[in-house]
């Protein structure tokens, strides 16, 4: 069964969930104040029901990685991601004039349950330099608060209309020149302490074997330091991301910098035309312990998408 959530929303800042005394989530929407970090709303912290925190913030390697936010790496010549910016030739490069951001526009609609939270929210994509280049409608549905299990849910929806009067070219450090270097799209970093966890996907796929691979689901698995205990995330397509714009692969990394992706543009670059949309929606699982296979499996089994 389903617990009890608290919702506490600061108005222009961030929106928190609580259960059980633990802050779950929290959903923050105020611009950043350092542009080069690419401005745009994020989720962090994020933590199990039993208190572990599973998400990283600014961590020194990449300050521009912010818990679990939506990313475009290269986007028609500009850095969604922040940071440096890979250039064919010439490795990264501290690019200020190509950093766009994402702008909070206004939540169109916002509906509190007693176990469930879902909010919809309007962004603009902007250049740097001020245009306009797509509007996003964002879904963000925070469910299946379940002590039982140990664990809940947060599903993330995009839906992203090019409002410019030529293509936008989604690509990445990889379509770029770059090997094994696909991230773009939604992108977690995890705590520094999830450094060398475990991978797991369907079948006998696990561990860096996963990088660029396609498959339904990837988990990781990390210890934290200072318990004795283990957290695991699991990352989900919905159905419908099968008949997406384009395919996606996951971008993962376990060494120092713990992170995953569902990267929409890791080998091959696609377009959006004018007037046009994509839409893809996720999952991530926040458990206590270290899940196995069968035990995400039976998890994704059970929770169906609505």
């Amino acid at each position: 069964m389903s617990a009890t959530i608290t919702v506490t929303h600061r108005h222009g800042e961030h929106v928190a969930v609580e259960a059980g005394a633990v802050q779950l989530m929290s959903y923050v929407y105020k611009p950043d104040p350092v542009a080069f970090e690419s401005r745009k709303p994020y989720a962090h912290p994020l933590r199990t029901l039993g208190g572990r925190a599973v998400s990283g913030y600014r961590p020194a390697d990449h300050r521009w990685h912010k818990g679990l936010q939506m990313t475009a790496s290269h986007l028609s010549g500009q850095n969604f991601w922040g940071g440096h910016t890979y250039v064919p030739g010439d490795w990264y490069q501290e690019l200020p004039d190509r950093i766009g951001s994402m702008r909070h526009d206004e939540f169109a609609a916002f509906t509190v349950e007693r176990d469930r939270l879902s909010f919809t929210e309007g962004l603009s994509w902007v250049a740097n330099g001020g245009e306009e280049w797509a509007r996003e409608r964002r879904d963000i549905v925070v469910h299946s608060v379940e002590p039982d299990l140990g664990s809940w849910a947060l599903d993330w929806g995009i839906e992203l209309t090019n409002i410019r009067d030529t293509a936008l070219v989604f690509g990445s450090p990889t379509t770029a020149g770059r090997e094994r270097a696909g991230y773009t799209g939604l992108h977690w970093r995890g705590p520094r302490d999830f450094g060398g966890g475990r991978v797991l996907g369907p079948g006998d796929l696990e561990g860096e074997a996963m990088m660029g691979t396609q498959a339904p689901w990837l988990a990781f698995v990390g210890e934290h330091d200072g318990v004795d205990a283990h957290s695991t995330l699991v990352f989900a397509h919905a159905p419908e991301n099968d008949k997406a714009i384009h395919e996606s692969h996951w971008f993962v990394r376990t060494g120092e910098q713990p992170m995953v992706a569902f990267s929409w543009a890791f080998f091959d670059e696609f377009e959006l035309p004018p007037g046009e949309s994509f839409a893809y929606r996720y999952r991530i699982v926040a458990a206590d312990g270290a899940w196995d296979r069968d035990r995400v499996t039976r998890y994704l089994d059970g929770h169906g998408w609505s």
